[in-house]
């Protein structure tokens, strides 16, 4: 584990030279936050804290500042995860394929249970931001502002 630590730690300095612009912010959780171009990093005893800066550096060096749909917000993670596998190579780290299809596959089960109707069960279409409709039966209903709560479906018919 200090093994890890002092890896992370050598790893944030480098990336302070390599990024300027931006700040790195060590936390209890991994976020790129585009107003204040703050990268949150979580300094684990695992490669995960790795993996996370370097995602989050993605989203950093493609400008990602916000999303316009539930499939924006998932396609913005997969070119985070691309970005990330370019800088990786920059710093002799090797990404580890199974974690990123698992930080993605939140993202593809979170929008799975977004877009499924909760009159019939089918699958909907996004109309706007946080409303769906159902191609099946054409219930229409709300979803939160939330990425990272229960995805609660209201219907408003």
């Amino acid at each position: 584990m200090i093994l890890r630590k002092a890896a992370m730690e050598r790893l944030i300095l480098s990336l302070k030279k390599d990024y300027p612009s931006l700040t790195f912010v060590e936390g209890n959780f991994l976020c790129w936050s585009p107003g204040e171009k703050q990268i949150y990093y979580e300094a684990t005893s695992d490669d995960r804290g790795t993996y996370g800066v370097l995602h989050e550096i993605g989203h950093a060096r493609l400008e990602h500042s916000s999303y316009s749909s539930d499939m924006d917000l998932l396609h913005k993670e997969v070119l985070a995860w691309q970005e990330a596998l370019l800088i990786a190579t920059q710093y002799g780290i090797e990404l580890d394929e199974s974690h990123i299809q698992d930080c993605l596959d939140t993202y593809r089960d979170w929008l799975y249970k977004r877009s499924t109707c909760p009159n019939c069960k089918a699958k909907g279409v996004q109309r706007r931001m946080y409303m769906y409709i159902c191609i099946n039966c054409h219930n229409r209903w709300r979803v939160s502002n939330s990425r990272f709560c229960r995805p609660y479906r209201r219907s408003t018919q």
